[in-house]
C-alpha cells in the first residue's frame, strides 16, 4: 500500500505548506518542491523495476533494444517536463511552464522520428507492389 504512504506524506506536506505560507511563502514553496522530489525518490525502485521488466520483454520478443531505450527516454522526457512545468506553475510562472511543455514536446518529436521512419518503412515493405 505504497499509495497510502505517498498520500499521507503529501497531505502532511500540504498542511505544513499552508501553515508556513502565511509567514514565509518562499519556504512553503520550497517545502512543496522538496515534497515532490521526495515522492519521486520514493518511487525510484518502482521505476527501475518497470524499466527492467520492459527491457526483459523486449529482449524476449527480439526487439531492437535501441528502440526500447528511445521509447523509455521519450517517456522520461514527458514525465520530467510535466514535473518541471507543474513546479513552475506552482511558482506562478505559467508562461515559463508553457515553454517547458513545448520544449518537452519538441524533444519527444525529435527522438521519435527514427522510430517513425522505421515504422513507415516497415509498412511500405508490407504493401504488395
Amino acid at each position: 500500500m505504497e499509495i497510502l504512504q505517498i498520500v499521507g506524506f503529501s497531505l502532511v506536506a500540504t498542511f505544513l505548506a499552508l501553515i508556513v505560507k502565511e509567514q514565509k511563502p518562499n519556504f512553503a514553496f520550497l517545502l512543496i518542491v522538496f515534497a515532490g522530489c521526495a515522492i519521486f525518490l520514493f518511487l525510484i525502485d518502482q521505476i527501475y523495476a518497470i524499466i527492467h521488466m520492459i527491457e526483459k520483454i523486449a529482449v524476449n520478443a527480439k526487439v531492437n533494444i535501441v528502440y526500447v531505450e528511445t521509447i523509455l527516454k521519450i517517456i522520461g522526457i514527458a514525465y520530467i517536463a510535466e514535473f518541471a512545468a507543474q513546479i513552475t506553475k506552482d511558482a506562478g510562472q505559467g508562461a515559463i511552464a508553457a515553454k517547458i511543455e513545448m520544449g518537452g514536446k519538441i524533444l519527444i518529436l525529435a527522438m521519435a522520428i527514427p522510430i517513425l521512419t522505421v515504422l513507415i518503412e516497415t509498412i511500405i515493405r508490407m504493401i504488395p507492389s
